[in-house]
């Protein structure tokens, strides 16, 4: 039987994230990955080699923003080891129906000059309300990056810069109040409160509705700043693709001495006397933990479906009900197509450029376009009849991703992982089956193909991966990616439930990281770092503590002085 400090329950880019921090730490470290790749959600592979040799994809994400809030690139070196990114400007392109387009910059001013081509009073308010939400994102930040309950973690994150940023949106009573209204909010009412234009409000309800919402619910607006960190910090991918990534930290991981098995498929946490001793794989070998396992799958999983119910309950009698109740999944979920293309998708009516495809291709005719591309998959109703989707070209910006002269396309739809009147059918039961992913992948193509009428003609090979196949190959809970909806409600302390949102579990030992804790899913790396500074403030209280203080007060003294570091 072999033993190891740590073992870590998927090699997704939060597991490895923990991993790295936890091997620079001292600590031994083993991964078990049940995919035959390490990466999860972030791969990028050669999905389709026969029909397309030479063509990557990537599977699931591709545009990062959230890791550029944070520090783990810059500490884990991971230059070092391979990650190059490659900046999107344009960062966002969305054709509107009667001929108008939305092109978002990274550069404020050039987006505001676009906008006022069409309205110069929306592009005024555009660049207050960017500058708004950018002084918000800016306060938040501090929390992004620690532990929700640890105060003196988030206290030594603040700047001067961040602080001014904190006082200007809640400085007064007024602002105060101002703020948590425009957090409990919809962005659909949020929007129409700013804008007149539709060609500029439906790209922003669109990016708002990437959270897993319609943009008309309440406590979502947050999403607001979906396009605001696209000017600051800006977006990026890397060379490679997202695969680029994982694969910078795999060689780091690796240099390390840290250990990555595939084709681990955990089937048990093993639990003894109230604390998490190891795990056990689907072939029945067992690997010995001496100091923690740490999960990177979402916490039902782990609870529901990992462990023996009387070891739950032992610890907490209530722990698995709320696990079951009260996490809310809304039935949302993304069908999944890439295209391999002769030649790039041409928006002709549209003063097409190349270069306009950098970044996001938004296809939102309206808010209310949008709005029907997620409410219905809460009622288990796929929104194919007038499609809105997120498109990317990752070929414009990064060729190295198909043969010379050739594309590929990255289209998500949103849609619901079970289908209303079709439970029991189809794969898992969900009422999925490759005819009917195709149809609809038929019918979002089609849409796509009203903007750029060369697609379908230059289209070599696809590959379409439906809700039910996407949440099997990730080991999703009901394909949901983000582990737990991005509601309000659900983040922050409450991420996954208040009594398991430090990263740390009634088991003692047992750890949770990955997308279902704070501060939520995408790329970002940041439920890596907060969850193993969490296990090492539980193994070295003293010497964390007084690290974490020295630090903070390094970093702010080096604020208020101007001092370098």
């Amino acid at each position: 039987m072999q033993e190891y400090d740590v073992v870590i329950i998927g090699a997704g880019h939060n597991g490895l994230v923990c991993a790295a921090y936890l091997l620079k730490a001292g600590y031994s470290v083993l991964l078990l990955e049940k995919r035959s790749v390490p990466g999860g959600a972030a791969t990028t592979e050669e999905c389709l080699p026969q029909e397309a040799p030479g063509f990557k994809f990537n599977l699931c994400a591709i545009d990062h923003e959230f890791i550029h809030l944070g520090p783990v690139v810059q500490e884990l070196e991971l230059e070092k080891y391979g990650l190059e990114y490659l900046e999107c400007d344009p960062v966002v392109f969305c054709p509107h129906p009667d001929g108008k387009y939305f092109l978002g910059h990274k550069s404020l001013e050039k987006t505001c000059a676009g906008i006022a081509r069409y309205n110069e009073r929306d592009a005024k308010k555009y660049a207050e309300f960017t500058d708004y939400w950018q002084r918000a994102l800016g306060a938040m930040i501090p929390m992004f990056n620690a532990p929700p309950k640890s105060v003196l973690d988030i206290l030594g994150n603040y700047d001067v810069t961040k602080i001014k940023d904190l006082f200007s949106v809640i400085g007064s009573p007024n602002k105060t109040l101002d703020f948590v209204r425009n957090m409990l909010t919809s962005a659909e009412d949020l929007l129409n409160e700013w804008f007149d234009e539709e060609f500029l409000k439906a790209p922003l309800a669109r990016l708002a509705s990437e959270l897993g919402a319609p943009p008309s619910q309440k406590t979502i607006a947050i999403g607001a700043i979906m396009m605001a960190m696209r000017h600051n910090p800006g977006m990026a991918r890397p060379r490679g693709g997202t695969g680029a990534l994982v694969q910078a930290l795999v060689n780091l991981v690796i240099s390390k001495g840290g250990v990555i098995l595939t084709d681990q498929h955990v089937s048990k946490v093993l639990i003894d006397n109230g604390r998490a001793v190891g795990v056990r794989v689907a072939n029945g070998k067992e690997y010995r933990a001496k100091y923690g396992v740490i999960s990177n799958i979402d916490a039902k999983r782990v609870f529901l479906q990992l462990m023996d119910k009387s070891d739950v309950d032992a610890v907490d009698a209530e722990l698995r009900e709320r696990l079951e109740r009260r996490i809310v999944n809304n039935n949302e979920t993304i069908l999944k197509i890439d295209l391999a293309l002769d030649e790039v998708p041409r928006f002709e009516r549209y003063e097409h450029r190349n270069e306009y495809l950098i970044g996001s291709v938004l296809i939102a005719d309206s808010v209310a376009h949008v709005e029907q591309a997620h409410s219905k998959c809460t009622l288990g109703e796929i929104p194919d009849s007038d499609p809105s989707m997120y498109v990317v070209v990752p070929t414009v910006l990064d060729p190295s991703m198909a043969p010379p002269g050739k594309h590929t396309v990255w289209i998500e739809f949103f849609a619901p992982y079970q289908i209303a009147g079709a439970e029991g059918a189809g794969l898992n039961g969900t009422g999925w089956t490759d005819e009917l992913k195709n149809k609809v992948a038929d019918r979002v193509v089609d849409k796509l193909a009203e903007y750029a009428p060369n697609l379908k003609n230059s289209i070599i090979a696809r590959r379409v991966e439906s809700p039910a196949e996407l949440g099997e190959r990730l080991g999703a809970y009901k394909g949901n990616y983000y582990h737990v909806d991005m509601t309000l409600d659900q983040m922050v302390f409450f991420r996954p439930l208040p009594e398991i949102a430090n990263y740390k579990t009634p088991i003692e030992n047992l750890f949770l990281t990955g997308a279902g804790t704070h501060p939520g899913g995408s790329i970002s790396g940041m439920p890596g770092r907060n969850c193993a500074r969490v296990f090492l403030q539980s193994k070295h209280p003293i010497a964390q503590t007084l690290k974490d203080a020295r630090d903070s007060i390094k970093s702010t003294v080096e604020s208020v002085f101007g001092i370098n570091k």
